[in-house]
């Protein structure tokens, strides 16, 4: 049981729900913790091969809790200190966590935007409200998003999103790159749990393979260590039991099963 965050299980997929609803779900250390350490644990058990992150009521994450915002410009006032307690990096826990889908429901503003770059699929609802807000309310964007958003949505894109904080709907942010689709908000959670199914139908090895190697070549200029990399883990996949089940599957004319072997 947790006090600020809801899981279920849908077959091989995990969903995490972000219970504050009476806050937006604004970021809370609490909630960011037990958000890790559902993460941590699911990628600890082989049934579960993707995981769905949501929002209760009206938003996905509203941001940064304003409330903590305030006290600490009282404690630095006072001439004191601000102590954070930092879990690891969320963008490293992202990276090596298995594949992540956002299904943003509603208001996804700053800090609550920032936590979905470096998910790997986001879906929109169409009630879905967008915004690097972080310079409407005079601080700066954090968690690699000045790196990610460029790779995603394009420089000009991001650009005009960071330095306007400007509010975009879901239509936008699809049409942009910045979520995969954009749906109907009745559908919104199935769309996602049907995406995160899709993945974790797959050899989760090879899922895994993919992930790492596509963040390692993110930022990777020299072709020849691409394909080294690529190389490395072609190689490493077709000594595995999941090709010789894909090769038998397709030789006997059924769904391959990755996940009795």
């Amino acid at each position: 049981m947790y006090e600020m965050i809801l899981t279920e299980k849908q077959g091989r997929v995990g969903i995490i729900t972000f219970n504050r609803p009476e806050k937006l779900n604004a970021l809370h250390d609490t909630m960011s913790r037990e958000m890790r350490e559902q993460i941590n644990e699911w990628n600890d058990d082989r049934g579960i091969g993707a995981i769905v992150l949501t929002g209760a009521g009206r938003a996905f994450c509203a941001g940064a809790d304003i409330g903590g915002w305030n006290r600490d410009i009282e404690t630095r006032e006072s001439g004191q200190d601000v102590q954070r307690r930092r879990g690891e990096n969320w963008v490293d826990v992202a990276r090596r966590s298995k594949p992540l889908i956002c299904a943003i429901n509603g208001h996804c503003m700053g800090a609550g935007l920032t936590i979905t770059l470096p998910c790997d699929v986001r879906v929109a609802s169409d009630q879905a409200r967008l915004s690097m807000r972080f310079v409407r309310v005079g601080i700066f964007p954090e968690l690699a998003s000045t790196h990610l958003l460029p790779h995603i949505v394009g420089l000009g894109n991001a650009m005009e999103l960071m330095l306007s904080g400007k509010i975009i709907d879901g239509t936008e942010a699809a049409r942009i790159g910045l979520v995969n689709r954009v749906v109907p908000h009745n559908a919104l959670m199935d769309e996602a749990v049907g995406i995160a199914q899709e993945i974790a139908f797959n050899p989760s090895e090879s899922v895994a393979a993919i992930k790492r190697t596509v963040w390692e070549n993110l930022d990777e200029v020299d072709i020849p260590t691409v394909q080294r990399r690529e190389g490395v883990e072609l190689a490493a996949a077709i000594s595995r039991p999941s090709f010789k089940e894909a090769v038998r599957a397709f030789l006997e004319k059924r769904q391959p099963d990755f996940h009795k072997l």
